[in-house]
């Protein structure tokens, strides 16, 4: 099997390269050209011929594309013209794609309980989430002619980083930085959902592959959801931080993006992943 890896230098790509380490990969990234260029993208992809396309490329500044027009628009390509022109190449070419979407999908419903399972319907929130799932419904649409696919929703991603200087460090690397720096650090006690560790999140891709799974939509998160304070109080146990960890609620913390109150994604589809605090454990080597 031949597998392309799109975002191959970010948190999560760096993750899919060793988790298909022994299959035959080719890997893009930022730096080797210009996804937004499709003429481009198609006329390599048309020369590489892959049998699986892995997308983990698109655009995560929740905020900026809030509030910037000019972030807004680069959003709308790289979560949803991107992923509508991979799927145009898989479908006319009987390849497979996997593509990564977001529990930021939903949320409007206002709802502060019950998990959001696969088939639960996306209302979102913010920008991001309507771009997200953008790329979602570019992907639906391809999928009744017989496009091949998995949809892979997660959330809170943490872990080690990728190669692109660029990358978006996780939250719990936020945390010990502020650690570092202050006496007194502040996080959100709100917008519950999930951790997601991404060598789990890439093991779990692989094995989607590997068993043949039937194609759609899977939630793939790890156990145990929690706010960003929990996250934090964990992480500040765990090292033993001596640090003063406050509890802020989102209305006090004042961003662009309004982010979903609830947002837990419930996997009703493959085996569970362990608990969030387990995965956070081997991060830190501890």
């Amino acid at each position: 099997m031949s597998i392309l890896i799109l975002g191959a230098a970010g948190n999560l790509g760096g993750q899919l390269k060793k988790s298909f380490a022994d299959r035959e990969i080719t890997t893009w990234d930022r730096t080797d050209f210009d996804f937004l260029d499709f003429e481009e993208l198609k006329s390599r992809l048309e020369r590489l011929k892959p049998s699986l396309v892995i997308n983990a490329a698109a655009y995560n500044a929740v905020d900026k594309c809030e509030s910037d027009e000019v972030e807004a628009a680069l959003a709308w390509k790289l979560n949803r013209d991107l992923p509508a022109v991979l799927a145009d190449y898989c479908l006319s070419s009987g390849v497979f794609l996997i593509h990564y979407s977001t529990d930021y999908v939903f949320g409007g419903d206002n709802r502060l309980a019950g998990a959001y399972n696969e088939l639960s319907c996306p209302e979102p929130v913010n920008v991001y989430g309507q771009t997200k799932l953008g790329g979602e419904q570019e992907i639906a649409r391809r999928a009744l002619p017989g496009l091949k696919y998995y949809l892979i929703r997660t959330s809170k991603l943490f872990g080690p980083s990728g190669d692109n200087p660029l990358a978006k460090p996780s939250f719990f690397d936020m945390m010990l930085a502020l650690a570092e720096k202050n006496s007194e650090v502040k996080a959100v006690d709100g917008e519950m959902s999930c951790f997601t560790y991404t060598p789990d999140l890439a093991a779990a891709t692989k094995s989607l592959i590997d068993d043949q799974a039937p194609r759609g939509i899977y939630h793939i998160i790890n156990s145990e959801p929690a706010t960003w304070y929990e996250g934090a109080k964990e992480l500040f146990a765990i090292r033993q931080i001596d640090k003063k960890l406050l509890p802020v609620s989102p209305d006090e913390w004042q961003r662009p993006a309004k982010r979903p109150v609830y947002s837990v994604l419930e996997n009703t589809r493959r085996p569970l992943l362990r608990s969030w605090r387990a995965a956070l454990r081997e991060y830190l080597n501890l």
